[in-house]
């Protein structure tokens, strides 16, 4: 199972809104026969790839399959796993955790039951929904699963006086958020980053799949010359707005077509609340559109507010060894004001990155 599940991960950052999923088939005399994982969303699951490697299909006779997710029993962009499995003269299949869509949730291991076939659930199991935490999320709550990312100075400044914040971090962690883009369904800003920075949130320092781009921007008044709306990636962009009269426009697909100043990602409409995008629709609004997982890489005002909002489920804190004793604070009114009401993180980690040390924790 172990070695399913290391196959499972090299599926990161390309199956989403699917699973990592892998799989490893042993014969009979305990000889590991055939190993397979999902490779790209749309194509073929890991339990197929895995019978496809399978050389010498005699071997499947009495054969043990390892799987690190319930095989699926429905058909969406492939035919149901769970059925090609109870055709196959197999003896025993051990199931890493039970798929939390509603369309499986124990029907995949219920067709292999009926088929004779002996099944076992539960095997790193912990280490099954660790991989997939983006997956069960979305499917539990609806909702991408969203994780803040912070670069600080030791004394908790992401920029100077006057605004300047590069770089606070080393290039090590720096490299690292590129890691994490790759991976990540979508990367989040809001207006005052985009008119700061005018980043690109693409990947960079390494190989991988380019992620959507959001970028919040309430009253639909960023400027198109930033690189989010004019680079090679523009249809990778997402705006988040609550002004429907002002974006009505450039939201119509036919003047899309028409005329190519036009922005051609997606602009998303939102409520308006206390003055901004209703963070917590746009999010509903973000998962029913597959995004599964969101890594905001926004300023204080957004970050703060994400998290006063109760939204934030995972953070990464870069902390430098620098001291700046002004500027702009990493968070600010969080809504906490006494001690019994502090935000306390949970299954926190310490890693060494370069110079920085990366705190890993979830709410």
């Amino acid at each position: 199972m172990k070695e399913a599940l290391e196959l499972a991960s090299k599926g990161k950052g390309y199956v989403s809104p699917n699973p990592m999923v892998g799989c490893v088939i042993v014969d009979k005399e305990g000889n590991k026969v055939g190993e397979g994982y999902h490779k790209k969303f749309g194509e073929s699951h890991a339990e197929v790839n895995a019978v496809k490697s399978v050389k010498n299909k005699d071997k499947l006779k009495g054969a043990t399959i390892y799987v690190t997710l319930e095989p699926c029993s429905h058909t969406g962009k492939t035919p149901p796993c769970a059925d090609m499995l109870a055709a196959l003269p197999i003896k025993e299949v051990i199931i890493a955790m039970k798929d939390p869509n509603p369309k499986v949730n124990g029907n995949g291991i219920r067709i292999l039951k009926n088929a004779g076939i002996h099944v076992g659930v539960g095997v790193l199991e912990d280490k099954a929904e660790k991989l997939n935490e983006f997956f069960i999320h979305h499917q539990n709550f609806g909702r991408p699963l969203i994780t803040l990312k912070i670069a600080q100075t030791v004394d908790g400044f992401l920029a100077a006086a006057d605004g300047d914040s590069q770089w606070i971090s080393g290039k090590q962690s720096r490299k690292k958020v590129h890691e994490w883009r790759a991976e990540y369904d979508a990367i989040m800003i809001g207006r005052t980053t985009a008119m700061a920075d005018n980043p690109s949130l693409t990947v960079r320092h390494v190989s991988g799949r380019q992620p959507q781009r959001i970028v919040i921007d309430g009253p639909f008044e960023l400027p198109r010359e930033l690189n989010l709306f004019s680079d090679k990636y523009e249809e990778k962009t997402t705006i988040l707005t609550w002004n429907k009269e002002r974006s009505k426009d450039e939201a119509d697909p036919m003047l899309k077509v028409l005329s190519q100043n036009y922005f051609r990602g997606e602009i998303i409409h939102t409520s308006k609340k206390d003055g901004h995008v209703d963070l917590r629709e746009a999010f509903k609004l973000l998962g029913e559109k597959g995004i599964t997982s969101v890594l905001v890489e926004g300023g204080q005002q957004l970050s703060s507010a994400l998290i006063r909002e109760g939204l934030v489920d995972k953070i990464f804190v870069f902390i430098a060894p620098k001291l700046l004793g002004a500027g702009t604070r990493s968070v600010l009114n969080i809504g906490v004001n006494k001690m019994n009401e502090i935000a306390e993180l949970i299954e926190v980690s310490w890693e060494k990155v370069g110079e920085d040390m990366l705190l890993t924790g979830y709410f």
